[in-house]
């Protein structure tokens, strides 16, 4: 049996037993983790996705956090005012090993979902931002989670900072990122080169972020 899943923006062609090398994932060595985006599983009893297959999953172990060879990016520009700029980049990724394919009953598995660095720590803001309210609180705690949709939906956009103030900017490219999870300068500051990479790959930026210098100007405006 085989399996062909998504993940990274990227699709593999797996079996049990295979050693993958994947973009990076929140996992430590040891853990093992199960990819539930599978286009199509393959063997006796074949099925394709559309577009998942439902209730289907690959499980693995992971192996370890690794790099990929470094890959040099020159950039010169020829104009009056000229520059050029040399950086190095290893992409980081996570090196598994596949263990089973599921056709079915992958909600039942108990295994944790893959994810990636920026998800993880998207979920992670958001599950530490629902701080506990205190006893004498209750009440208004009640009533905000009596309050409608659309009024948090409000509170949420009052809150967040104005990324349009980013260089190329727009109010799409901020709705993009917005349903991202991003909404502040101060989580732009703080992507590493993976983030971006992710990020970028992500909502399709094409290189934006980079290009623009996204992550300086961040830092600037959440000062």
């Amino acid at each position: 049996m085989f399996a062909v899943l998504k993940t990274g923006g990227k699709q593999y062609k797996v079996q049990a037993g295979d050693v993958l090398r994947v973009e990076k994932l929140a996992a430590n060595a040891g853990d093992k983790i199960q990819f539930n985006e599978i286009l199509m599983i393959g063997g006796d009893k074949p099925a394709v996705g559309a577009p998942l297959v439902e209730g289907a999953a690959v499980q693995a172990e992971v192996i370890e956090q690794i790099k990929a060879d470094k890959v040099i990016h020159y950039v010169k520009r020829r104009r009056k005012h000229s520059s050029q700029r040399t950086k190095g980049h290893r992409q980081q990724l996570t090196l598994l090993r596949v263990t089973d394919i599921l056709a079915s009953g992958a909600d039942k598995s108990g295994v944790s979902a893959a994810l990636g660095t920026a998800a993880a720590r998207i979920a992670a803001h958001e599950t530490g931002a629902a701080k506990p309210a205190k006893k004498a609180e209750a009440p208004k705690a009640e009533k905000k989670a009596a309050a409608p949709k659309a009024e948090k939906k409000a509170e949420a956009a009052a809150a967040a900072d104005d990324l349009k103030k980013l260089s190329g900017v727009g109010p799409a490219l901020e709705k993009k990122l917005h349903e991202a999870g991003v909404t502040s300068f101060a989580q732009i500051a703080a992507w590493t080169e993976a983030d971006i990479a992710e990020m970028d790959e992500k909502l399709s930026f094409k290189g934006r972020i980079e290009r623009e210098g996204w992550v300086a100007q961040a830092k600037d405006l959440a000062k």
